[in-house]
């Protein structure tokens, strides 16, 4: 069973809004083991629609259709849809009582427009939505089955757990299962030069590189009967990758983000950590906060912009920023003694650098960022250089910072010493 995704909204092709749906529809349908060949979007206009849906069931079993179920006279999918099967729409009375119950029970005044939401194609699967006022739909014809969902991500996808899963679940011949191994700390070339041989050689199990700022993720992907046989399958070639990798795999889990498995070390060492902030503006405390539990670890977080900020609250001496200025590695080594010193956190973290656009020399250019880890007192400092605009250039240096402390605290962890290093 092939299938096609179409999201519906003139809003999705002027880019206000991000078109999440396609990328989770195709993902559910993977895991499913169905293959999804076609991905459109359309805007609120009913010939183009209808052109793209006929379109859609001359080359596709499962048409996944999203937004267009609103109230408003621009919200045209099941009108279309009924269009091109020469369906009539009908009143449910089921979706009718839904609706009604649904601005009863938030104390809303009904508009008249709202009742279009519960005309239905007729003979259509109705699909409650536990979320909205839009049912969805499944009308199936000639061997099609075109499914309509309502496109606000928080309706839509509660309705496909809870009912387009089941229904499609019958149509799967098998699974595809992925698993994403997590490296932080090397680069996309470098890590696909160690793994191609293994990228030559695939066929079941696959292994996709995905880059992120400051990471790459190996997604390995497996076709089988059922999710075991799938999950066996998969388990050497992870095994291998970890291998390769060592310590610069931080998780296999989907779900472990780059910060949640630096709060997990401090967490099991139970250390306390603070952080020192200039270029980056708060975003190393962000990610760190972002994580539930860290409230056990996290001490405080300065954000030190200014020269005299760094002397008032870490102590950096006057002299050192007039002798090495305020981007150097001796002021990231002040700022992180500092930070230890006025929090007695166990681990700091301070990072100072250049974002520009402006600042840059040719001694120190714009990108330039200098990271210093204290863990326990031991002290290292690293210089790098990033690329990009401003915004790019701080996410970098946020990405660099937690990678860092992390290797800090797997090598403390692991009783082995670590000092000062440059790259």
């Amino acid at each position: 069973m092939t299938v096609e995704i179409i999201c519906v909204g003139t809003e999705l092709l002027l880019g206000n809004i991000i078109n999440t749906n396609a990328a989770y529809l195709a993902e559910q349908c993977a895991g499913l083991g169905l293959s999804c060949y076609y991905q459109s979007v359309v805007g609120d206009n009913r010939s183009r629609l209808m052109e793209t849906v006929k379109t859609a069931i001359g080359r596709s079993d499962i048409i996944l259709m999203s937004g267009g179920l609103g109230p408003t006279q621009d919200d045209l999918t099941k009108e279309t849809v009924a269009e091109v099967l020469s369906i009539p729409l009908v009143a449910d009375e089921h979706s009718r009582q839904r609706i009604a119950h649904y601005f009863e029970k938030r104390g809303m005044h009904i508009t008249d427009n709202n009742w279009k939401q519960a005309q239905v194609p007729e003979g259509c699967l109705v699909l409650d939505n536990e979320n909205g006022t839009a049912p969805g739909m499944i009308v199936e014809v000639g061997g099609h089955h075109i499914v309509m969902m309502p496109g606000p991500p928080g309706e839509l996808r509660p309705m496909f757990e809870n009912s387009v899963r089941p229904y499609l679940q019958e149509f799967t011949p098998g699974v595809i299962f992925s698993q994403t191994v997590k490296i932080c700390g090397v680069s996309e070339s470098l890590v696909e030069t160690k793994i191609e041989d293994l990228i030559a050689g695939q066929e079941n199990p696959t292994i996709a590189p995905y880059a992120r700022l400051g990471e790459v993720h190996l997604r390995v992907t497996a076709k089988a009967a059922d999710e075991k046989e799938a999950k066996k399958l998969i388990k050497p070639i992870v095994r291998e990758l970890k291998a390769r990798f060592g310590g610069d795999v931080y998780s296999t889990d989907a779900d472990t983000t780059l910060e949640k498995s630096v709060v997990d070390l401090l967490l099991a060492a139970n250390l306390t950590v603070a952080t020192a902030e200039s270029c980056t503006g708060g975003m190393l405390a962000s990610r760190l906060i972002n994580v539930a539990g860290i409230s056990e670890s996290y001490k405080s977080g300065y954000v030190t912009y200014s020269n005299k900020a760094k002397r008032r609250l870490l102590g950096v001496k006057k002299t050192t920023l007039t002798k090495y200025g305020a981007v150097s590695e001796k002021v990231a080594g002040e700022m992180a003694r500092g930070a230890a010193l006025f929090t007695k956190a166990d681990v700091t973290v301070a990072i100072t650098g250049i974002a520009g656009p402006d600042g840059g020399t040719k001694e120190k250019p714009v990108g330039l960022v200098y990271i210093a880890c204290q863990v326990c007192g031991k002290l290292m400092i690293k210089e790098y250089l990033f690329s990009g605009g401003r915004a790019k250039i701080r996410e970098s240096a946020t990405a660099c910072a937690l990678t860092q402390l992390r290797r800090c605290l797997l090598e403390y962890c692991g009783s082995r010493t670590f000092g000062k290093e440059k790259n």
